[in-house]
């Protein structure tokens, strides 16, 4: 088929981007076109109609106005689309033959720098990620607000740490290498949810990497130290040239990329985060329900983001944390700094979003005008800078550049309320420039004349209604009903005809027509050159206004964990180096928030070097979950430098936190329920250190009791005696509670009150064991039909009976025999055994089946012990 000259231009475009949907600019629209079309008029529920291709052949076609196409785009991305931004680059009045068109953006979900796409309080990441046997690289930046951080991974743990960090970020869009096979792309994929894009695997090479690094940064980054990471720089490489490929332009916004440790911070792997719900809820990633939602007071939009990576990484450093502690202390303390401060902020605007804007060039006269607006405030906030009287406070308030210069252009360059569009002019206040000043003077003359005209060509005429109008297509025309045609005078010419009236110009009206129309084209002109020469000065003091948002977003999470710490009762924790986590009446900070006032239960934590690991017992639903949830929390608050939840409370700094609770399977991995929760559980003893949290819950439910009990009894010696970890260890196996023999286990139970086969939970945790789990209780509170009640405490009462366990709970027996059985059952023909011993119904056995038994085992031990020799 042969296709128009138009089509063709399309076509030869669309060939590179074959994965991606091409809006194609003609006029006043982006149009789309064959499959594309058929696929964005699916997604963004527009209507498809079709064209003509050449040769009478239609094909499908959509399209969008170009002045909405950002909202259009962003329903594109949110959908995982890839856009190509397809422009007209020559005017088509002064085209010969085919309009110019070329690629100027392509937008995918990691690349967004403005619109609906972009979340005020979340960072969106664009991730490299090189794996290779000796350890990872991985890169990742936010292109809308500049940051590029570099870190890299080594050793047998580097892919594991590489995940954890994954779901951390949360990436909108990771780059691979294009040779990495499927089954490793969709293990990336199932880490979080983010569009996976394959680039060629040369862009990885350190001497492609390097070369592009130096381009962009020059020596900044080898003076950063970023060549010595040879994993790391080469996905920082791959990242810089995805950007510059896909933004054609110099991309001035990204910060020369900085190294970052993960063993600066506190480690919490990927179950943990989820069990902790600390940005996102388990049940739908909301942030209803989660730590952010309770500690998220801040004013400003990077201050919403630098508050949600504080809790997603606590620091170990104790002299920094206690630095965030120290401020936050003096601004809880001083409420009228506090509120003066936070009404300044309420006026900031996104500065590093809006300063990513300015220095990519797609900033408008309202982007211009909310930095102006940031500015004023500046000076308000800076004047305080007296009343402070803790180093954090004064290296923030003291050192803030109030951006004086740029404001005072700003101000003197702009109206107050300037259209969105920036080449339809209307944006420079009057004085700023002469001659845009004559040239709004002469459009005004000239409507004037227009108006005179159309009061003498009424008194001339005698036609009443003749009236002067405009249209782009005819320009200035004087128009006349059909009814009064006959009135019209010679020298009028004929210019429209309409269905009830004729339009017409005269040569006096030709001449001011282009008089008028020159002054204006020459106007919106001359002014979106002297906004982009302004919009140019900002953008040279780029660095400044990053700093300031750099620091103003530091103020607004300190005002924010003050505010906190006012409204929810916190107090100041002690931090130190110490082994010990003391906590005195602790609360979890999510679960008071969403109960009434009171209503919830405080309890005490004492973990120290004899007493590290806390054997938690107690029913059902009576709050042990909440209990070493809070635990938790308060810990991981106190080391991103929050007050906490509590009477009082002394945290040892504590380098990773494990979590190892509930139960769901991995049917798409092919793990079960019991297999997951095995996994879990080897991540936490190959990675757990003497200063790690452990929490776990009800570990070896997932198998026969017996397995369950023993794997459990297996867990909690080997972390007592070869980790020494601070643990909270809670079970429904009470033959666990002889384990409190060991030196640093201590057994503590939730409290309740049994009154008529029913439980009254009290939720206080005390020292103790039990030697029950209340279940059938529960199961009464859940609702279960009696009948199946009833005889659940039947069959209890025969399996307690048959087993011997009504007899056994509650006896403490002696740790050296508690351990010689651990020991002995480690030989499996010892195990089958036991398990024979455990089957046998001892008041049910006579005197001669006992003898018989004896007589079996004796024979079968013999039997083995020859065969095996020994």
């Amino acid at each position: 088929m042969v296709y128009t000259p138009m089509m063709q231009q399309y076509l030869k475009i669309k060939q590179n981007y074959q994965n991606h949907i091409l809006m194609f600019r003609m006029g006043d629209f982006y149009e789309m076109f064959f499959d594309d079309a058929l696929q964005a008029s699916r997604d963004l529920e527009i209507a498809l109609t079709a064209r003509d291709g050449g040769g009478g052949k239609k094909v499908p076609m959509c399209g969008v106005p170009h002045h909405a196409a950002q909202s259009y785009i962003a329903r594109l991305i949110a959908k995982g689309r890839r856009v190509v931004i397809c422009e007209q680059t020559e005017d088509p009045r002064q085209a010969k033959g085919l309009v110019k068109r070329e690629v100027t953006r392509i937008v995918t979900p990691g690349t967004v720098m403005e619109g609906q796409c972009l979340d005020d309080k979340k960072n969106n990441y664009l991730v490299a990620v090189l794996i290779e046997e000796r350890g990872c690289g991985l890169a990742f930046s936010d292109i809308s607000t500049g940051l590029f951080r570099v870190t890299q991974f080594n050793g047998d743990n580097a892919f594991h740490e590489l995940a954890d960090e994954l779901y951390r970020l949360q990436p909108a869009e990771l780059l691979l290498p294009r040779s990495y096979n499927g089954d490793l792309a969709e293990r990336m994929a199932g880490m979080a949810n983010m569009l996976i894009t394959a680039i060629d695997d040369h862009l990885f090479n350190p001497e492609s990497s390097g070369n592009i690094l130096d381009r962009q940064f020059g020596e900044s980054w080898r003076q950063a130290g970023i060549d010595r990471l040879i994993f790391g720089s080469r996905a920082a490489g791959a990242i810089l040239f995805y950007l510059l490929d896909t933004q054609k332009r110099s991309l001035e916004q990204i910060n020369s990329p900085q190294i970052y440790n993960t063993n600066q911070f506190m480690k919490i792997d990927a179950v943990s985060r989820r069990n902790l719900e600390l940005t996102g809820s388990i049940k739908d990633g909301m942030r209803w329900g989660t730590l952010i939602w309770v500690l998220d007071y801040t004013c400003t939009a990077m201050g919403g983001r630098l508050l949600k990576q504080w809790i997603e990484q606590p620091l170990l450093d104790v002299v920094l944390i206690n630095k965030r502690l120290d401020a936050v202390e003096e601004l809880l303390n001083n409420l009228i700094m506090r509120t003066q401060i936070k009404e300044a902020l309420k006026q900031v605007y996104d500065l590093e979003r809006l300063a990513g804007r300015v220095a990519y060039g797609s900033a408008n006269a309202r982007d211009l005008l909310a930095l102006r607006k940031s500015f004023d405030v500046l000076p308000v906030i800076k004047k305080l800078s007296n009343d402070v009287n803790v180093e954090l406070l004064i290296d923030l308030i003291g050192c803030l550049d109030d951006m004086s210069n740029i404001n005072e252009l700003l101000h003197k360059a702009l109206i107050d309320n300037p259209p969105m569009q920036i080449k339809d002019g209307g944006i420079l206040k009057p004085g700023y420039n002469p001659e845009v000043d004559s040239l709004r003077a002469a459009g005004s003359n000239g409507k004037d004349w227009l108006a005179r005209l159309e009061s003498e060509e009424r008194e001339k005429t005698g036609i009443k209604s003749l009236k002067v109008g405009y249209n782009k297509i005819f320009g200035y025309y004087l128009e006349v009903t059909k009814a009064n045609l006959s009135q019209v005078p010679d020298y009028y010419i004929r210019k429209q005809t309409l269905v009830n009236a004729e339009r017409f110009i005269t040569n006096q009206l030709k001449e001011y027509e282009d008089m008028i129309i020159g002054a204006q084209d020459r106007l919106m002109q001359l002014e979106f050159e002297l906004f982009s020469e302004i919009r140019q000065n900002v953008a040279g003091e780029l660095h400044r206004i990053q700093n300031t948002a750099r620091n103003l977003a530091v103020l607004d999470v300190l005002i924010s964990l003050a505010e906190a710490a006012e409204r929810a009762n916190l107090v100041r924790p002690i931090v130190n180096t110490d082994k010990k986590i003391v906590i005195s009446d602790g609360r979890h900070p999510v679960v008071e928030r969403v109960l009434n006032a009171g209503d919830f239960v405080p309890n005490d934590t004492y973990m120290g070097e004899n007493s590290t690991l806390i054997l938690l017992t107690g029913p059902n639903m009576a709050g042990k979950s909440t209990y070493m949830r809070q635990v938790a929390l308060i810990i991981l608050m106190a080391q991103m430098g929050s007050f906490v939840p509590a009477a009082k409370a002394e945290i040892g700094v504590t380098d990773y936190i494990f979590t190892r609770i509930g139960a769901a399977d991995d049917l798409a991995g092919g793990r079960s329920t019991f297999m997951v929760e095995m996994s879990e559980c080897r991540d936490i003893v190959n990675n757990a250190t003497r200063n790690s949290l452990i929490i776990m819950d009800e570990v070896g439910r997932g198998t026969s009791t017996y397995d369950g009990i023993s794997i459990a009894r297996a867990l909690v010696e080997y972390i007592h005696n070869n980790i020494g970890a601070r643990t909270l260890f809670s079970t429904h196996y009470h033959e666990l509670t002889d384990l409190d023999a060991l030196s640093g286990v201590v057994n503590c139970t939730i409290s309740v009150h049994e009154e008529n086969d029913e439980i009254i939970f009290l939720r206080k945790v005390l020292q103790g064991k039990v030697d029950k789990s209340y279940g059938i209780q529960v199961a009464r509170l859940a609702g279960l039909p009696e009948e199946v009640l009833s005889r659940a405490q039947d069959v209890l009462h025969q399996m307690e009976k048959r087993s011997g366990v009504a007899e056994y709970q509650g006896k403490k027996d002696d740790a050296a025999a508690a351990g010689s059985i651990t020991d002995r059952c480690a030989d499996a023909r010892e195990k089958s055994l036991l398990r024979e011993i455990a089957k046998i119904n001892v008041m049910q056995l006579t005197p001669l089946e006992a003898l018989n038994l004896l007589y079996h085992w004796t024979e079968k031990i013999k039997n083995e012990v020859e065969a095996g020799g020994n």
